[in-house]
């Protein structure tokens, strides 16, 4: 019960901002309306994504260094757990999209960057199944991976900054903060960011434990 203070966090917070997400008031918004409940899913996904793709690279720059396949395994399956929550994040910005700018898929530059980033971590997968000798698919992921990150991070923070763009923060339009989202989505956005981000860190930890068991009795 101890060790498992966290996970119990998790679950409560995700329950709690996804019925209080729905339930509660959301402030009148032009164009935005009700679909600003969405900011409750969309971004805590991008946010979970983040941090499973920072754990990936932190593990693929540790067995460069150490070369114990238990942190190749670690990189790879953070990165899996990363890709799916990508998806979802896009996904959920697609929905938010159709509703706000009338097409859920636009080509909006930040969309567009998006679409790429989660491809390039496809690749990533790919590239480890056709590698058959196990040191040597290791390594090469491990670079590759290394040099995805910062990438990533250039495609979804840097790159939508210098462009036009619909979404928010990005082009010259404004951050979320500039609206007037009172201190009650506060209360519920940030709760939902750091359960989501648990509940990420959960998944990536019980699929991590998993595939260690299978390669223990194969």
């Amino acid at each position: 019960m101890y060790k498992s203070w966290w996970k119990i966090l998790a679950s409560l917070l995700v329950i709690y901002s996804t019925i209080w997400g729905f339930l509660s008031k959301a402030p009148e918004l032009p164009i935005l309306h009700e679909s600003i409940r969405n900011l409750y899913f969309h971004v805590p996904m991008w946010f979970g994504m983040i941090v499973l793709f920072s754990i990936s690279v932190f593990y693929s720059v540790r067995f460069l260094s150490s070369g114990n396949p238990e942190d190749d395994l670690k990189a790879v399956e953070s990165t899996n757990v990363g890709v799916i929550y990508g998806v979802l994040g896009i996904i959920t910005g697609a929905i938010w999209a159709k509703f706000t700018w009338g097409q859920a898929w636009s080509f909006d530059v930040k969309q567009n960057f998006a679409a790429i980033s989660i491809l390039m971590y496809f690749a990533y997968l790919i590239l480890r199944n056709a590698i058959d000798e196990e040191q040597k698919r290791a390594k090469i992921a491990a670079i590759y991976n290394i040099f995805a990150f910062p990438i990533m991070v250039v495609l979804l923070f840097v790159l939508p900054r210098l462009s036009d763009s619909l979404h928010p923060g990005n082009g010259g339009n404004p951050g979320f903060n500039a609206y007037d989202l009172d201190s009650r989505m506060r209360m519920i956005f940030y709760p939902a960011c750091l359960g989501w981000i648990l509940i990420g860190y959960w998944i990536y930890t019980l699929v991590y434990r998993l595939r260690s068991l299978e390669k223990k009795h194969a």
